[in-house]
């Protein structure tokens, strides 16, 4: 599969994953439309892109689920058409399950999952009427496992993947593919915007985040998985282990994730 001439729709597309991915893939003579909540922002980044005379904007905020439609309208009249949708948008959250505040479980769902579900699925008919369409969902290795001070975050990725896997085999006849992109630790601001117990932001980085792939080397990786059409992707260091141990060892990862006590 090649980028060549095809229209790709990166949410999230202003800081870290979503920027890095946009820099890389305007180097393929593809065509971007680039959306995150600040449009100003965005503006930024198209201009250190290559090629941005093939690069469009178009901001939103994925927690106005309700408005999916208009949006999706409006990102396809740009050129006419929409190749990929990489669904990089999202928060994390850091704190103890008895310190969060049911608001900030409900945050993470309307935006990690119903915002992103959501325009799945305004975009779904534009998909199933060109008979292809590939949807790419940014989620996490926390959607497969999970780890203390992320049960929220953890929620809404593991939800994720039970709506995408449901959505490839329906729509297999329809020559729509479905790709989740699972990153380990990357070197982001995920962690210093994830929100804590009463809703307000951490404003720190975590250590492991620190120490995590650098967001260009991550997106070079990733993209090779969006052009094999995998199922899934798991792009890390050693936490990619994790996944293995769930599935075979679920006892011994429980009592690794506990001795590390990543935060």
């Amino acid at each position: 599969m090649t980028f060549k001439d095809k229209v790709i729709w990166i949410t999230g597309a202003s800081s870290g994953i979503g920027k890095a991915l946009a820099l890389e893939l305007s180097k393929n003579n593809c065509k971007l439309i680039l959306s995150a909540r600040r449009g100003d922002v965005l503006n930024e980044v198209k201009k250190e892109c290559s090629n941005n005379h093939n690069i469009e904007v178009l901001p939103f905020d994925l927690a106005d689920y309700q408005n999916m439609q208009e949006i999706c309208k409006e990102a396809i009249n740009y050129f006419s058409k929409i190749d990929i949708l990489i669904n990089n948008g999202g928060i994390s959250q850091r704190s103890l399950i008895i310190d969060t505040d049911i608001s900030v479980d409900k945050k993470l769902m309307e935006i990690d999952y119903l915002g992103t579900v959501a325009l799945t699925k305004a975009l779904l008919p534009h998909f199933i009427l060109n008979e292809s369409g590939h949807f790419v969902t940014v989620t996490s290795l926390m959607g497969k496992f999970s780890s203390p001070y992320r049960s929220a975050y953890c929620g809404a990725k593991h939800a994720l993947h039970g709506f995408f896997d449901a959505l490839r085999m329906e729509h297999q006849k329809d020559n729509i593919k479905v790709t989740m992109i699972c990153p380990g630790f990357v070197n982001t601001n995920i962690a210093r915007n994830a929100l804590t117990g009463d809703g307000s932001t951490q404003k720190q980085q975590d250590e492991a985040t620190e120490q995590g792939l650098s967001p260009n080397v991550f997106v070079k990786r990733m993209i090779k998985a969006i052009k094999k059409e995998k199922f899934e992707a798991y792009i890390g260091k050693g936490e990619t282990k994790g996944i293995y141990l769930k599935r075979f060892f679920p006892k011994l990862l429980h009592k690794m994730v506990m001795k590390s006590q990543v935060r």
